[in-house]
């Protein structure tokens, strides 16, 4: 399959991207519903989570990506995988993930991953970065306790940031202070690798869902 070739950035609030995604029907999409889903935040071309949906068919796996031909080819590889525990979805994670996860059923949701996002550099911009407090808010409303968020860049100020705004929320606790030296999931991103090879860091941390929110 040829290479899609898309813009790098795109950003989430022009209008083309207010209009929250429809659910798809989840019964369709995944053979076995009920399985504990892993939500990757921000898929980019999907090689990530379609590596991960080979290993572990006992769990589902969601992508999420506001580039649609991404999405568009990441589908038909899986189609052509014959993979029935992955999926992605073409949208804005910012205004989506409540009306996607809602419809599915409760408790599905055991991990989710923010691996790299767009930095978004310039100061005037960084209101563009995916990791805001309303997002962290919907992912507490969904994940049970003992769900995972891990997050990794490798851009310090970004992954820093990320950090902040997990720990600010009542309902995550980070798992460990330090910068994990190794990626706790059995698969690395295309961004990880090529960022390792070129002797270059990746700042890394895995935040726990708790109770007891008062």
């Amino acid at each position: 399959m040829a290479v899609v070739r898309v813009r790098q950035h795109v950003n989430p609030l022009s209008d083309k991207y207010q209009q929250p995604a429809s659910a798809p029907v989840w019964e369709k999409v995944y053979a076995e519903l009920k399985q504990p889903l892993h939500l990757d935040i921000g898929c980019a071309r999907g090689q990530f989570v379609l590596e991960m949906a080979q290993q572990l068919p006992l769990w589902n796996f969601l992508g999420l990506e506001i580039r649609e031909p991404l999405v568009i080819q990441a589908n038909k590889l899986r189609e052509e995988a014959g993979l029935t525990n992955l999926h992605y979805v073409f949208c804005n994670a910012n205004n989506s993930v409540r009306s996607l996860l809602a419809s599915l059923p409760a408790g599905v949701l055991q991990r989710v991953s923010i691996q790299f996002p767009d930095p978004w550099f310039k100061k005037r911009h960084q209101k563009r970065r995916v990791v805001q407090p309303e997002l962290v808010a919907e992912l507490a409303e969904f994940l049970p306790v003992g769900g995972t968020v891990f997050l990794q860049s490798d851009v310090e100020e970004v992954a820093i940031e990320m950090c902040d705004r997990f720990q600010e929320h009542p309902g995550f606790v980070r798992q460990n202070q330090e910068w994990l030296k190794e990626n706790p999931l059995s698969v690395q991103t295309e961004r990880e690798r090529s960022t390792l090879e070129r002797g270059e860091p990746v700042y890394r941390a895995v935040f726990e869902r708790q109770g007891q929110e008062d």
